[in-house]
């Protein structure tokens, strides 16, 4: 049996584990393109390699030659599938339980604040990957309000492929690392057997959470109003315009004075009017 690659369409495709089929400069600005108008992030010049790593199995599915060949599969009518597994590839999806754990702290404060309301207490976790914000968001509001006082969590993502892995909340044991003790043990169950080494989030908590597919560079569906929402770690790949635009249209969806969180490495000074710095990178914002 030849361990060469096999062939498609006449053509070679390399076999799986095999390098990737190298992108030219001029694909990989057909690519650079493309993701920025679907979803607002810009790929820098650095990224060439990740685009051809995480395409090349697409182009050996496809029988494709070419990053090219594949950029033009990406035009056909019909292909919307496609165009959601690449937009799934490109976008970087990285986060674990409780990350930067000021936030969480805060979101306790409002929380505890807001008993006794009968209006739900609403958050929004803006992109949320496979979900570990969310259900970190929902620990604490389930340990601050638990029955008494009505809250929702919502969770959203432009990708699809995380957005199934947050909804099945099964998770490797080793992103639990910031989770407190007494929440491992009040909302998680420890894997056994071939499920060693993994987590899964309890139903209870499982379905208080709402997951939505949701492209932040694109007009928002209707999605209500919220206290909280969390969008970090994300603006760091959009360019200054497209800044602008997905802070307005998340800051839209906040309360009057309600709570607009980003990651601490970024700001939304200069992006967005009618908000108050409050510490760094918590935003409150103002009425009217």
């Amino acid at each position: 049996m030849s361990s060469s690659s096999p062939v498609l369409c006449g053509r070679a495709v390399p076999a799986p584990g095999a390098p990737p089929v190298p992108i030219s400069q001029a694909e990989f600005v057909l690519f650079q393109r493309w993701i920025l108008e679907m979803a607002g992030i810009t790929l820098p010049g650095t990224k060439q390699a990740l685009v051809a790593n995480r395409l090349a199995r697409r182009l050996a599915l496809h029988g494709l030659h070419s990053y090219r060949d594949y950029f033009a599969l990406l035009q056909r009518p019909g292909q919307a599938a496609e165009v959601q597994v690449a937009v799934d590839l490109l976008t970087t999806n990285e986060t674990y339980f409780f990350r930067e754990p000021k936030h969480f702290d805060f979101l306790r404060q409002q929380a505890l604040g807001a008993r006794g309301r009968a209006q739900p207490f609403r958050v929004w976790s803006a992109a949320s990957s496979s979900g570990e914000e969310a259900y970190s968001i929902a620990m604490v509001l389930a340990d601050c309000l638990g029955d008494a006082t009505p809250w929702e969590v919502m969770g959203s993502d432009i990708s699809t492929r995380v957005l199934q892995g947050a909804q099945r909340a099964h998770y490797p044991l080793e992103r639990a690392r910031h989770i407190p003790g007494h929440y491992l043990k009040r909302f998680c169950l420890k894997g056994g057997y071939e499920y060693l080494d993994t987590l899964l989030i309890k139903h209870p908590l499982r379905r208080r959470v709402n997951f939505r597919h949701i492209n932040l560079n694109a007009p928002l569906p209707p999605v209500g109003a919220f206290d909280v929402v969390f969008l970090r770690n994300v603006m760091i790949y959009f360019n200054q315009d497209t800044k602008r635009e997905v802070a307005s249209r998340v800051l839209a969806a906040i309360k009057p004075g309600g709570h607009f969180l980003v990651g601490h490495s970024e700001s939304l000074t200069d992006i967005v009017p009618g908000v108050q710095p409050l510490a760094p990178s918590i935003y409150r914002k103002l009425p009217g």
